[in-house]
C-alpha cells in the first residue's frame, strides 16, 4: 500500500500549506476520498472549512464549486435544468453545480428539505435524474457539507436518512494561539490558497480507490465492527442505533486508513479511532439521557470501552 501512502502524503502536505495544524482532519478527508464517501463538517464559522475543500480540489486538479445553501434555493439550482433552445427547437440540459469533483454545500441545513433531498441520489448513486433522464456525475465525486452548530434559527435539520448518507462527520475546532499567529503570518501579500498547485491527478485517485478494497480485514475485526454497531442498537441511552450502512462505513474507512498509513491490513486501533467519526452522527440519544448530560460521543466511548475485541469462549 506504499502507493496509497505516497499519494496521500503529497496531497496532505500540499493542503497543509493552507490548513495549518489540522493534519488529522485532512487525513480523514483523504480517507473519505479513498472510500468515495461524503463528509459533514459541523463547526463554527471561520475555521477553514471552505479553504479545506478548495485546497483539496486544487491539489487533485479536480473541479470545485461552492453551493451557498439558503431557504430559497431550489432543487434545480443544484442538479441543473432543461432549457428550450429556439434555434434547434429542442430542450438542452444545463448542468447544475453538482456536476463537479468536489462540491461544498455550505450551511446545508439552511436549504429546505426539498432541496436537501436533491443531494440524496447524487450522494448514494453518483448520478442525478432530471426530466426522467439519469446523468452520471464526474468521478471522483465528494460532497463536503457544512453546518453551523450555533445558529438554528431559520434552519431545517437534516433528516436521519440524509445524515446516514454521510460517511463521516468531522469538526475542525479552533487553532492553538501559536498556530493562529502563524496563520496571520502566512496571509501576508496574498492568501495561501492562491499558491496551491496540483500535485496529483484525480484519475490516479480512482485507481487507488480500487486498491483500497484489497486491504485485509481479519474475520475477528469484522465481527468486532458488527458487535460495536449492534451494541448501539441495544443501548438503553439511544433511541436509534447505527444502521448496517454504519458497519460498512466503519469497515471501508478502516481499510482506507490502513492503506493511507502504508499497511495492507487493518488493526484494531484503526477501527477504534474511526468509530466516533463514522457512528456518532447516526445515533439518536434519548431525551432522558440528554438530561443526564449524555451525548452520542460519550455513549459511544462507553460502548468502545465495554466491547471486547474478541468474545471469550
Amino acid at each position: 500500500m506504499q502507493a496509497v501512502q505516497e499519494f496521500a502524503a503529497r496531497i496532505i502536505d500540499n493542503v497543509e500549506s493552507v490548513i495549518i495544524g489540522k493534519r488529522d482532519i485532512v487525513e480523514l478527508l483523504m480517507v473519505a476520498l479513498l472510500c468515495e464517501g461524503h463528509v459533514l463538517i459541523e463547526d463554527v464559522p471561520g475555521v477553514g472549512k471552505t479553504m479545506l475543500a478548495r485546497a483539496m480540489a486544487a491539489s487533485l486538479g479536480g473541479g470545485f464549486k461552492r453551493l451557498q445553501c439558503t431557504p430559497d434555493l431550489l432543487p434545480n439550482d443544484v442538479t441543473g435544468v432543461s432549457v428550450f433552445n429556439q434555434q434547434t427547437a429542442q430542450f438542452e440540459f444545463r448542468p447544475g453545480p453538482i456536476f463537479v469533483n468536489i462540491l461544498l454545500a455550505d450551511e446545508i441545513n439552511r436549504a429546505t428539505p426539498r432541496t436537501q433531498s436533491a443531494l440524496l441520489e447524487a450522494m448514494q448513486e453518483q448520478q442525478v435524474t432530471v426530466d426522467g433522464v439519469s446523468r452520471p456525475l464526474p468521478r471522483p465525486f465528494l460532497v463536503l457539507a457544512t453546518q453551523n452548530p450555533v445558529e438554528y434559527e431559520g434552519t431545517f435539520p437534516l433528516p436521519e436518512a440524509q445524515l446516514d448518507r454521510f460517511l463521516m462527520r468531522l469538526s475542525m475546532g479552533y487553532l492553538p494561539a501559536a498556530q493562529e499567529r502563524q496563520l496571520l503570518t502566512n496571509l501576508r501579500r496574498e492568501h495561501p490558497i492562491a499558491r496551491v498547485r496540483q500535485v496529483e491527478d484525480s484519475e490516479r485517485l480512482l485507481e487507488l480507490q480500487r486498491l483500497v478494497w484489497e486491504v485485509h480485514v481479519d474475520e475477528s475485526l469484522q465481527e468486532y465492527i458488527v458487535r460495536l454497531v449492534a451494541t448501539t442498537r441495544a443501548s438503553t441511552d439511544l433511541a436509534l442505533g447505527a444502521s448496517p450502512r454504519a458497519s460498512l462505513a466503519l469497515f471501508k474507512t478502516a481499510q482506507a486508513l490502513a492503506a493511507l498509513r502504508g499497511r495492507d491490513h487493518v488493526i484494531p486501533d484503526d477501527v477504534k479511532y474511526l468509530a466516533p467519526f463514522t457512528l456518532t452522527h447516526r445515533l439518536i440519544v434519548k431525551p432522558e439521557s440528554e438530561l443526564r448530560g449524555r451525548t452520542a460521543r460519550t455513549i459511544l466511548a462507553d460502548i468502545l470501552t465495554a466491547t471486547p475485541l474478541k468474545l471469550e469462549l
